[in-house]
């Protein structure tokens, strides 16, 4: 497995963690508001995985408007799978034509290199799993010391320990 493919499968799988934690939540601590992130954890999550759709659609040449509104969390875990899976595929493809420096216009106009955009988007990811954790925190979310994400546990797990 080579650096991309290990960021990649991590990034799918901290998400994916995270979602199925907030099953366990009412809508009413889906959106209780906070002082970080986009206010509330649906709002995060409803800015973070829409956020998939808009890079792989410009890296494609297909702009995808980033979706905005209230999720269900179903929708939520539903368009991750999916979107993930879209993104997944483009950067391995990217990658695999030696293409990670190529550039493409991004929604300014400029140009950004596939494999900068591909960073940008898994560590963005990580940088609002951030505020998920820091939400579930406040708000009292049982068994909080089970939640952990980082890709240390992730290669544990993945091998089998």
């Amino acid at each position: 497995m080579d650096l991309l493919d290990r960021l990649l499968e991590h990034d799918r799988w901290a998400t994916t963690q995270l979602l199925e934690l907030c099953r366990g939540l009412t809508d009413a601590q889906l959106d209780q508001p906070f002082d970080l992130g986009h206010r509330t954890l649906r709002q995060t999550l409803d800015h973070q995985i829409p956020n998939l759709d808009f890079w792989t659609g410009l890296m494609t040449g297909q702009p995808v408007e980033p979706q905005r509104g209230s999720s269900s969390l179903h929708t939520l875990v539903a368009d991750h799978a999916r979107a993930y899976a879209a993104f997944a595929m483009l950067a391995r493809r990217v990658r695999d034509a030696g293409r990670l420096d190529d550039t493409f216009l991004d929604h300014y106009g400029s140009p950004q290199t596939y494999g900068g955009a591909i960073l940008m988007v898994i560590l963005h990811n990580e940088a609002h799993r951030t505020e998920v954790v820091h939400i579930f925190a406040r708000l009292g979310v049982p068994d909080l010391a089970q939640v952990e994400v980082d890709h240390g546990l992730w290669d544990f797990k993945r091998r089998g320990f």
